[in-house]
């Protein structure tokens, strides 16, 4: 096994409460995307960065990180198949880097998060088989589990997520510096308000 935690971005979502026809991980932010933001903070972390996308977004991702960390799931709705759910996104994206110590998932349409907050809650792991980033008392993303839980995460699947594991271990909440953990993008409005004050964030992790 790997001493290297594993940051899994979930980039296959079907982006159903954004415009019509319009991918919300596409859409413009500062000088890139909403997706290409979220990628550039996990690749900053230096932890190795799995993304589990479709066909939208696989060249845009193998662009970003090795083809072997890039995890193609089918588009819903494809073959007559109905949307996978973040279960089934995470539990890819875990056995996609089954030799890693542990896995952060953080969604692709959080791109405020910030490098070093990844890095806090993967060294978490260290001690606790599940943690998760805290501004102000409040809960957000990523969160952190440890490889002793490997055998549930990839069994994962639908629309829950990881809910019920969550449920069964404590979990560990890390404080953090970092108001992006709370920020994601559903709604077009939520993207304008974003843009309203946005800022590049810092391209590298703090030492």
């Amino acid at each position: 096994m790997s001493s290297q935690r594993t940051v899994v971005v979930l980039a296959a979502g079907r982006s159903e409460r954004f415009g019509a026809g319009r991918h919300k991980l596409a859409q413009p932010l500062g000088a890139s995307s909403v997706l290409a933001r979220t990628l550039a903070c996990a690749i900053a972390s230096h932890l190795r960065t799995v993304v589990v996308t479709t066909a939208a977004f696989v060249d845009f991702a193998r662009s970003s990180v090795a083809a072997r960390d890039v995890v193609v799931l089918p588009d819903a709705g494809s073959d007559g198949t109905a949307s996978l759910g973040m279960g089934t996104s995470i539990a890819a994206g875990v056995r996609a880097s089954a030799d890693s110590a542990g896995w952060l998932i953080l969604p692709g349409d959080m791109p405020m998060v910030q490098p070093a907050t990844l890095l806090a809650v993967a060294r978490a792991l260290d001690h606790h088989p599940v943690a998760y980033a805290q501004y102000g008392g409040r809960r957000g993303h990523p969160v952190g589990f440890a490889a002793e839980l490997y055998p549930e995460l990839a069994e994962l699947s639908g629309e829950e997520g990881a809910r019920r594991i969550i449920a069964r271990y404590p979990a560990f909440a890390v404080d953090v510096d970092d108001p992006g953990i709370l920020v994601d993008i559903d709604t077009e409005e939520d993207l304008d308000a974003l843009r309203s004050g946005f800022a590049e964030p810092p391209a590298e992790a703090a030492a």
